[in-house]
């Protein structure tokens, strides 16, 4: 049970990260940022009002806290990455920040067996590789996408890491939180940059496009801006009830195959083929799947 959770996150995962690579495309990363963090801080309100209720959220203040910064800052530093640099080079690196939660699990406590610590390391390495990694040693965009892709893959790590300690109390006021967060920090950065803007300190504009763009949506693209927020919003709630049913350094896995599904999603959707790096990939990390749940 805990391992299919944690798949399920990583198909809402890959499938949000595919909507929103498309979105990419044509509007700002920062507006399919917002927008989408909106509509999931959004879905956690009506949950919270429905279903689940109001009292645990300053039990998982600090922890969501955590969250919510580590998170916000590795989408930043994601998209600054990939503006920098190419996906090839970025995605495996940002892939890599699954051994944060790992390497925590294990630190407290987790004692996985060792088909499943083979399956661990299988399906890392499968990770990486259907990322698409350009192996052909040459790197035209300098250091700084790299650094930026590894302070990435460290927030993404981080943040999955203080979601499971959150879950343990209740994961939706954890994402709550985080969401609030995420959602606060978005804002304050914009009115920073219209600030900076109006005092002459802000360039070419790029605050005032960002801020019209926020407010000038097409409904499709409020509709997939709208299912990005709702899919990762299931995606975290999924993954972080996982945590509380296995070993961290299991699902932790399982939850980060989200690229193994947007490679996927390509190639059935827009038809594009995939290299023989990322079918191996593709083929070790749905092995590494088999040995951990065989453990």
């Amino acid at each position: 049970m805990p391992v299919l959770l944690a798949l399920f996150s990583s198909a809402l995962w890959g499938t949000a990260d595919f909507l929103g690579g498309n979105l990419t495309k044509r509007m700002s990363s920062y507006v399919v940022v917002g927008w989408s963090q909106a509509f999931g801080l959004a879905s956690v309100v009506l949950i919270c009002s429905t279903f689940h209720g109001w009292g645990n959220w300053a039990s998982v203040l600090w922890v969501g806290v955590g969250t919510g910064v580590s998170a916000y800052f590795a989408l930043v530093f994601f998209y600054s990455a990939l503006s920098q640099g190419t996906m090839g080079v970025v995605a495996p690196i940002t892939a890599t920040g699954a051994v944060v939660p790992v390497l925590f699990g294990l630190l407290t406590g987790d004692k996985p067996s060792w088909l499943q610590g083979a399956g661990i390391a299988v399906a890392f390495v499968g990770v990486i590789a259907a990322s698409g990694p350009e192996i052909s040693g040459r790197n035209e965009s300098g250091w700084r996408p790299l650094v930026l892709a590894g302070l990435s893959a460290i927030g993404f790590g981080v943040a999955l890491s203080f979601l499971a300690v959150g879950s343990r109390t209740d994961v939706v006021a954890t994402l709550g939180v985080e969401r609030v967060v995420t959602v606060g920090l978005a804002l304050g950065s914009l009115a920073v940059a219209l600030i900076r803007q109006r005092s002459g300190h802000g360039g070419n504009g790029s605050a005032l496009t960002r801020a019209r763009d926020l407010v000038a949506l097409s409904r499709p693209d409020v509709v997939a801006t709208a299912a990005i927020g709702i899919f990762d919003i299931g995606a975290n709630i999924a993954f972080g009830v996982s945590t509380t049913l296995g070993l961290l350094s299991i699902v932790a896995i399982g939850g980060s195959l989200y690229p193994v599904v947007t490679v996927i999603l390509a190639g059935i959707v827009l038809k594009e083929r995939l290299a023989r790096i990322e079918k191996i990939g593709v083929s070790l990390a749905l092995l590494g799947v088999l040995l951990i749940s065989a453990g």
